[in-house]
């Protein structure tokens, strides 16, 4: 069997960030008129069948135009406010995921282009056994917020955050990561502020 249909990956697109740099909501603003979030899940789209957006504020995104996208509200841990950080969120959407891969993307990527993602898909069957995710590299470690990871990993992933961990980089660091060709990095720019904003 092989992984390039859409049926063997799940989509997860996280917007719970609370975009105090940019001072406005960064899944709403609009780039060449379409909300970043609805850019993001449409590319998602490209790749996967299934698509969850977790996020603390469904109510905020329910009028948005994603049709085939199911909202996740994602849940305070323990005594922790909202502004736990995206490795919680993965976690609460990725106990959902029924495949052996998920696709897990930012909602803030003005720059994402399916067709790296799909040539991306198409490596996953090579990837090896061992690994628990297969992500682009850069100097400063690991992209975790466009990638992808094995559903099996949610074990480790919530001992790790059971025990205070909120760091992708120094959970990714504990496991075999796969390394994904990635020919122009300016793909995973981010925005954060309304500088980033002015670029995108």
């Amino acid at each position: 069997m092989t992984i390039n249909s859409s049926s063997k990956l799940t989509a997860i697109v996280l917007a719970g960030g609370k975009s105090s740099r940019m001072g406005q909501d960064k899944a709403l603003i609009p780039i060449q008129g379409v909300p970043l979030l609805q850019r993001v899940c449409a590319i998602a789209k490209g790749c996967a069948d299934t698509i969850y957006i977790v996020t603390p504020w469904p109510e905020r995104y329910q009028d948005l135009l994603l049709p085939g996208c199911q909202f996740i509200r994602e849940v305070p841990m323990f005594r922790e406010s909202l502004a736990q950080g995206p490795i919680v969120g993965f976690a609460q959407g990725l106990a959902q995921v029924q495949t052996e891969w998920v696709l897990l993307l930012a909602c803030d990527l003005p720059r994402l282009r399916v067709d790296v993602l799909q040539e991306w898909v198409t490596r996953l069957d090579d990837v090896g056994d061992n690994a628990i995710a297969a992500l682009a590299h850069h100097p400063k470690g690991w992209e975790p917020l466009c990638g992808f990871y094995r559903r099996h990993c949610l074990p480790q992933l919530l001992e790790f955050i059971n025990q205070g961990g909120r760091s992708f980089q120094q959970w990714l660091r504990q496991y075999p990561v796969e390394v994904l060709p990635l020919a122009e990095a300016e793909m995973l720019f981010n925005c954060n502020t309304p500088e980033d904003l002015a670029l995108s």
